[in-house]
């Protein structure tokens, strides 16, 4: 009965020793086996995106004419130049003024008006003793009279600006005048049928024959 039990207890314990064992060995085997390598992280970073190519389209300027409004405006502010100068006697400013509200209106064929500030800008002008711009207005003068159908007129404005440009010593006007003489002959003005309106007159403006 012993022995029985003897060997009934070495075959238990051989056997938990076995199990025991093997237990030890996977424990062993999963300690052995290589760790997993580092995660690979995708990068997303600008700099690897592809260079994007952005077509420029050409712009190109474009010009727009003077407008009505662009004109009153102008006119606008010279006018009171001009009738700033007037009243506190600024003579010689005031022509100038006078000379280019005219070249606003010859712009828009309105030649009434403009002679008549080349007028009032040459009265002052002769008393200024300015010969340039009196040789100026004389020249302007004769344009629109050619356009308002007085060749003749124009034409006596031309040798009386071209005789103060030989008795001034001014020779650098002499082939403006010559230029303007034959323009108006060979394009026999006028050309064209101008538009009768009245001229603003500013305060203190001096008369011209």
């Amino acid at each position: 009965m012993r022995s029985v039990l003897l060997i009934l207890f070495v075959t238990i314990s051989f056997s938990a020793s076995a199990q025991w064992w093997r237990i030890d060995l996977k424990f062993k085997k999963k300690q052995e086996e290589p760790r997993p390598g580092p995660i690979e992280v995708a990068n997303h970073s600008i700099a690897r995106l592809p260079a994007i190519r952005v077509s420029y389209p050409k712009v190109f300027p474009v010009s727009f004419g003077p407008t009505d409004y662009s004109y009153e405006a102008a006119e606008d502010v010279v006018m009171k130049s001009a009738q700033h100068n007037m009243r506190f006697r600024i003579y010689n400013d005031a022509s100038y003024d006078f000379s280019e509200l005219a070249g606003l209106y010859i712009k828009q064929s309105r030649f009434s008006e403009a002679k008549w500030y080349l007028l009032q800008s040459n009265f002052i002008s002769r008393q200024q003793n300015d010969d340039k711009h009196t040789i100026a207005n004389l020249i302007n003068l004769a344009l629109i009279k050619a356009n308002i159908g007085d060749q003749a007129l124009a034409e006596q404005d031309l040798i009386e600006a071209y005789d103060i440009a030989c008795l001034k010593g001014l020779n650098e006007w002499l082939t403006d005048i010559e230029k303007t003489m034959l323009y108006i002959k060979q394009n026999k003005l006028p050309f064209s049928k101008p538009e009768l309106r009245y001229a603003e007159t500013p305060q203190n403006t001096t008369k011209a024959e």
